[in-house]
């Protein structure tokens, strides 16, 4: 009976080993099947992830690609610029010559003219003065043929004859002297139109350097404007939001209030923050700017008219003129290079609100910043 048994209980033991076989195996298969899902994925995207980096490879050179025309470009535009403001310095000395060449030959031709004139009437009085010999002969030679018969006019026929032959000396002289006078007058013709063709070509050289000036003029008046343009965006996108804050033409306006206490030169922490912006834009926009194009950022201050009552300013000039050096030593000392700024207090003169509202007061007493030449 108990042989039976324990017979009975090992055949009973053998399908719970095999179920933990197969569920053993189940489950290696089930990790070998996910490990070789998360490998494939994984590959996909290693496979994607070069390439999106092969693609970011691409970008980075053509950025530097275009990195290096622009900086070539750069290089080229400042080679022309210099080669321009060379031209210019020579165009404008040799326009300074022309003109003293053409002030000298205007005078050469004033005096040849004088001298022109002055031979015109003596070779009139030459003139005169043969005719009037000629009158004399004409007489004299009818008084001889009236006399020429008579004895006792003999000595005054002779007489006559010797008064002729000194008229007829004194008009071949006088015809020497208009033919010497002629000559001299076609001398200084020709020395005359010689001096007026001069006259021209330096006229005409002096038009021609006058255009080229005008021409390298408005090519620097061009590039400050491109720049001024750069400026504008590069301060509209720091001082953006800021209400009190609005451009005006070709200048930024800061109301004062926003920068000084009412009657005061002495900038607020809160506008000495604005201004240090106005800082950090103007020396963005410097570092662009080559150093041979001129300009400089003018700092305005301005005044409403209600007069001065009390402290330290004896009028609105001196209110504006106070704030305007307030701003620009804060430039300075906030890095702006102090030969490229230049300040003026304007009073109460151009105010931009025509009111007498303590609004229009507010806006009338205002800093203003403009990009411009000196």
């Amino acid at each position: 009976m108990s042989r039976r048994r324990g017979t009975g209980n090992g055949l009973e033991a053998w399908p719970g080993y095999v179920d933990a076989l197969s569920t053993l195996l189940m489950v290696t298969i089930f990790v070998l099947l996910v490990f070789v899902l998360a490998e494939a994925f994984l590959s996909s995207a290693l496979t994607g992830s070069n390439n999106t980096i092969d693609v970011l490879k691409q970008q980075i050179a053509e950025l530097t690609q275009s990195l290096s025309m622009e900086t070539t470009k750069d290089s080229t535009l400042s080679q022309e610029l210099a080669a321009l403001n060379a031209q210019l310095a020579s165009a404008q000395s040799a326009n300074a010559s022309l003109t003293q060449q053409l002030s000298t030959d205007t005078a050469t031709i004033t005096s040849l003219q004088g001298a022109q004139k002055t031979l015109q009437a003596q070779l009139s009085d030459a003139q005169a003065q043969a005719a009037a010999a000629t009158g004399r002969i004409s007489a004299l030679q009818a008084q001889m043929e009236e006399v020429a018969g008579t004895p006792d006019m003999q000595q005054k026929l002779t007489d006559a004859q010797k008064l002729s032959a000194q008229d007829e000396a004194q008009i071949t002289l006088l015809n020497q002297q208009m033919a010497a006078l002629r000559a001299q007058l076609a001398a200084l013709q020709t020395a005359l139109d010689a001096s007026q063709a001069a006259d021209e070509a330096d006229k005409v050289q002096i038009v021609d350097l006058g255009k080229q000036l005008n021409e390298a003029l408005a090519r620097k008046v061009e590039e400050l404007q491109q720049y001024q343009s750069v400026f504008f965006r590069t301060l509209s996108e720091s001082l953006k939001g800021e209400k009190n804050i609005k451009v005006v033409g070709d200048r930024f306006v800061f109301e004062s209030d926003v920068l000084f206490p009412v009657d005061e030169a002495t900038i607020t922490p809160e506008g000495q923050a604005e201004i240090a912006e106005v800082a950090d834009a103007v020396k963005e926009i410097a570092a662009k700017i080559p150093s041979n194009v001129n300009w400089v950022l003018s700092v305005d201050g301005y005044a409403d008219v209600q007069p001065i009552k009390g402290g330290p300013y004896k009028s609105n000039f001196d209110l504006s003129s106070a704030r305007a050096l307030a701003v620009l030593d804060l430039l300075i000392a906030d890095g702006v290079p102090e030969n490229r700024l230049v300040t003026s207090g304007m009073g109460s003169n151009n105010p931009i609100a025509t009111g007498d509202t303590p609004a229009d007061y507010a806006q009338n007493r205002r800093i203003e910043f403009r990009l411009t030449t000196p």
